[in-house]
């Protein structure tokens, strides 16, 4: 853990890991990018060797798809109470995805002239669904659930098989309850190249949605192009601003949540201004985190990317928080929605004591795929509005044309295209 106080010398530079971290990794770009080729050129048996080399199962490309009678009885392994968790969660996304839906619209903005957009659902998408580390039952719903409520005929789920080549049997039902078409036990960047590309057996998908580690982050960025994608979406990430009134418990728990993700390169990181809430939430990271059971894969993140920052104010967290633009941020303070209007860059927002992260990871509706490693700048998390194809609309009658005309024929001039001059010119000349 590092401590960072606004009263040092060394604030500004104790921050730089903060400002500086990217989702990115040359190495892991190069590695990734023989791996992406690889599947390219050769396909289907490029896909069986990288499974038996990564995931060290056996497949045949037969095998590749879970049979719609193992997806239909995934449901018999698990308790009642996780098949209620799982339809909970799936309402509720839903029902939230509904309220963002895009409606076509149209309107006149001159005689003759009528503009307007219509939406159109992808054809066939994938979903990753990490499943190494931990099983992501939940991305499945975050996922699936916005591409069924957008109305895609083929959801493709890809998450990695576990040792035995099997799925877990969570994300089988989770991927039937929220609507997927197909179910395919490829992991990794080698289920990145062969949705994005194509194989003999798996079918090449027109965008890529889902989180993943840095090796899946960086096929996903690879392959752009080949598909379209959602965002960058990596090793997980929470900032925190608390103030005195924050229960250093809740911090601490809420920190750790994500510090269990497992890839050691997750970040968690604590704002406030007040030192005794610092130290407390020191004193309970260290407590809490022996008695979990990914206490091996929370070291690492608190050796090396918890930290605890003392600012001077508020104001000063807010700033912080959007230079950082985390993944999560939440505000426990007195007013939060007061401060959460001063932070311009951040994946999802959590307001008050009793709005932990996990919440929105699992049941409040909105999506959790989020952008990670600053990207929160430039990116919007997971939305149903991503599924959708958005196709402008314009109507000219014969008047309007004429109105306008002499514009098309002076820029067709200025940019020295005349053909495109000509396409409306051509309609007022008589015909000879």
């Amino acid at each position: 853990m590092r401590v960072i106080r606004y009263d040092s010398p060394e604030f500004e530079a104790g921050l730089a890991p903060l400002f500086g971290r990217t989702a990115f990794d040359p190495e892991i770009d190069k590695h990734v990018s023989a791996l992406l080729e690889t599947v390219r050129r050769n396909g289907d048996r490029a896909v069986c060797e990288l499974a038996r080399r990564f995931d060290r199962v056996t497949l045949t490309p037969a095998e590749f798809t879970v049979s719609p009678e193992d997806r239909a009885a995934a449901g018999d392994a698990l308790s009642a109470k996780a098949r209620k968790a799982i339809r909970l969660a799936v309402r509720q996304i839903r029902d939230y995805s509904r309220q963002q839906l895009p409606r076509p619209w149209s309107y006149a903005p001159r005689k003759g002239v009528v503009l307007g957009e219509r939406f159109v659902p992808l054809q066939r998408v994938g979903a990753y669904v990490p499943g190494g580390a931990a099983p992501l039952v939940s991305t499945v719903l975050h996922t699936v659930t916005l591409a069924a409520v957008a109305g895609v005929p083929e959801i493709i789920v890809a998450t990695p098989p576990r040792a035995d080549g099997s799925v877990h049997p969570a994300i089988l039902f989770a991927a039937e309850t929220a609507g997927a078409t197909a179910v395919y036990r490829l992991g990794g960047v080698y289920a990145i190249a062969a949705l994005a590309f194509g194989t003999e057996t798996v079918p090449r998908v027109e965008k890529i949605v889902g989180p993943g580690n840095a090796y899946v982050t960086a096929a996903k960025r690879q392959v752009y192009g080949a598909a379209a994608l959602d965002l960058v979406a990596g090793p997980s990430e929470i900032m925190i601003i608390a103030d005195k009134t924050a229960d250093p418990r809740f911090v601490a728990a809420d920190m750790l949540s994500q510090a269990e993700h497992g890839s050691g390169r997750e970040q968690a990181v604590l704002l406030t201004n007040d030192l005794g809430i610092l130290k407390a939430v020191r004193r309970e990271l260290v407590r809490q985190a022996r008695t979990l059971s990914r206490s091996d894969c929370i070291q690492k993140v608190l050796e090396h990317g918890v930290f605890l920052v003392l600012v001077r104010d508020l104001d000063q967290a807010t700033g912080i928080a959007s230079r950082y633009a985390p993944e999560h941020l939440e505000i426990i303070t007195v007013r939060p929605g007061a401060l959460a209007k001063k932070v311009t860059a951040a994946g999802a927002v959590f307001l008050g004591p009793w709005t932990p992260e996990p919440v929105g990871d699992f049941v409040a509706g909105p999506s959790h795929v989020l952008p990670t490693g600053g990207a929160a700048r430039f990116f919007s998390g997971l939305t149903v509005r991503h599924f959708f194809r958005r196709i402008s609309v314009v109507h000219y009658q014969k008047d309007a044309l004429a109105a306008e005309v002499d514009a098309i024929a002076e820029f067709a001039d200025l940019e020295g295209l005349d053909a495109h001059g000509r396409s409306a010119a051509v309609r007022f000349e008589p015909l000879s």
